[in-house]
């Protein structure tokens, strides 16, 4: 018979979290302006209650127990709710990782994310590694002491969505934050001894703010020296509101191609300077799924990765454009395997038909899916 264990998940979570435990802290986004998200766009933000939260984590704990014991008797785990599915799938990633939700779970008071923390601990000893998002604003105004104390109760790693460190374009995508915001929360968190992950959106200025964006957003993550800086390229659907800065009847920028926003990347990784972070392109968004590398010894490698997509023959750059953009690759190797090449030329004959603009039209259609 199912269990009545039941326990609280948000909407989204960083793609290296896919294999974490998820615990809500909060509901949704204390800011919730940002003009390209709208993932909790029309929902309220709620502080949820301490007692609420260690109810979930306890009844997450039950599960666990529950799965466990059943695997050490050698019985099938039969997964029935979604709950127990989280949990088996965590443990199915060795039951090592946790991830706070929802979108600034450290607004909460720091004696009350003390508390949740602790009880986590104490309800999940074997997990290793805690994370969270948080926003710069929250973060600048955090004192370094209270964001050691986290870490000394298991927070090991925040994700912060930077977007952005050209002041001029985060006026325009209403992200609540400026440049030395950016630069103070991010050094509180490095200040404090916790990981650091800043999310870049390439694209995000379009051709007019381009250079700005990649030159800007590069001296922001210089002074900030994050662990890891993550690429999320910018999709755009209708049903997001800054569909009508680029589309709108009083459009003020313009959408790049996959080509151009390559080239912006190389732009910004060639103007980081003496940075310590590990550039990753983990996103299905990202046309390069497979640039990574440890800065600053890696420099070369990704510069050399943008170059090998720029200077392939225009054909050969729409073959991998559209078979990246329908999940059939990760890198330019893969474009190699004589299906997969097939499967493209399909794509790109059809996107064809429809003019010089078809491959462009094509992959943001396909992107649109996975918005």
């Amino acid at each position: 018979m199912p269990s009545a264990d039941t326990f609280e998940t948000g909407p989204i979570r960083p793609p290296s979290e896919s294999g974490s435990y998820l615990l809500r802290l909060t509901r949704n986004c204390p800011w919730n302006r940002c003009e390209f998200c709208r993932t909790y766009k029309r929902h309220k933000f709620e502080l949820r209650e301490v007692e609420e939260i260690e109810a979930d984590i306890d009844a997450m704990a039950r599960i666990r127990d529950r799965l466990l014991a059943r695997a050490a008797d050698g019985r099938r785990v039969a997964v029935t709710t979604d709950h127990e599915w989280m949990v088996a799938n965590a443990l199915s990633h060795g039951g090592t990782t946790a991830f706070l939700q929802d979108a600034d779970s450290l607004v909460m008071k720091p004696d009350r994310v003390r508390q949740v923390l602790g009880h986590f601990r104490a309800r999940f000893p074997e997990v290793e590694r805690i994370t969270t998002y948080a926003r710069s604003r929250t973060l600048a105004r955090l004192a370094v002491a209270d964001l050691e104390s986290y870490r000394e109760y298991g927070l090991s790693r925040i994700h912060i969505g930077m977007e952005t460190g050209h002041d001029p374009l985060l006026e325009i995508i209403r992200k609540g934050a400026t440049a030395a915001l950016h630069v103070k929360g991010g050094r509180n968190v490095v200040a404090a001894g916790l990981e650091l992950s800043e999310y870049l959106i390439p694209g995000l200025g379009g051709r007019e703010l381009s250079e700005g964006h990649a030159r800007d957003s590069a001296r922001v993550l210089t002074e900030i020296d994050p662990h890891f800086i993550r690429l999320r390229s910018l999709t755009l659907g209708p049903k997001i509101p800054l569909w009508q800065v680029f589309h709108g009847e009083e459009a003020r920028l313009t959408r790049q191609t996959d080509v151009e926003v390559v080239a912006e990347i190389r732009r910004f990784v060639e103007a980081l300077g003496e940075v310590r972070s590990r550039l990753v392109s983990d996103h299905i968004m990202n046309l390069l799924g497979d640039l990574e590398g440890q800065l600053p010894g890696g420099r070369d490698d990704l510069l050399a990765a943008c170059d090998r997509f720029l200077t392939l023959e225009p054909t050969e750059q729409h073959l991998y454009q559209l078979a990246r953009r329908a999940g059939l690759v990760n890198g330019l190797d893969d474009l190699a395997d004589s299906g997969v090449r097939r499967r493209a030329e399909q794509l790109l004959a059809d996107a064809l038909r429809h003019g010089p603009s078809g491959v462009d039209e094509a992959c943001r259609e396909m992107m649109l899916r996975l918005v």
